[in-house]
This record gives structure tokens, C-alpha cells and sequence, in this order.
């Protein structure tokens, strides 16, 4: 199920997204819907790799075990 949300826009953004809508054949609900997953999902994988940084930090802290970079190749 969906939910409504607004989004107010300024004009001049909102005629350019209308007219980029106009020109791939979608509509600006369909090209907003689209910017807000593809952010969203960026966000989620940022915060996925700080996490996963972090617990590489912890786990270093903790250990005292690495590996080098001449090691990695």
C-alpha cells in the first residue's frame, strides 16, 4: 500500500522537472518516486559501509590485527 506525501517545489524547479518528465515520456511523480529510492538506497548503503567501517575499527582496536596493503596484493 502507498501512502501520499507532498513535496512543494519552487517554481522554476518544478518547470524543469516537468519538462525533463516531458521529454523522457514519464511524469514528474514517476521521476521524483524514482530520486527519492535511488537516494534512499545510496543512504542505506553509506550507512552500511560506515557501520561496517566501524565495526573494522572496533575489531582492530580490540585485536590489534590488520593487514597491510603490500599484504592485501
Amino acid at each position: 500500500m502507498s501512502s501520499v506525501t507532498s513535496v512543494k517545489l519552487d517554481p522554476d524547479l518544478k518547470d524543469r522537472l516537468e519538462k525533463i518528465a516531458e521529454s523522457q515520456g514519464r511524469t514528474p511523480h514517476y521521476l521524483m518516486r524514482e530520486a527519492i529510492r535511488e537516494f534512499v538506497s545510496r543512504q542505506e548503503q553509506r550507512q552500511l559501509f560506515l557501520q561496517e567501517a566501524e565495526a573494522a575499527w572496533q575489531h582492530y582496536r580490540q585485536t590489534g590485527l590488520h593487514v597491510t596493503a603490500g599484504e592485501v596484493a
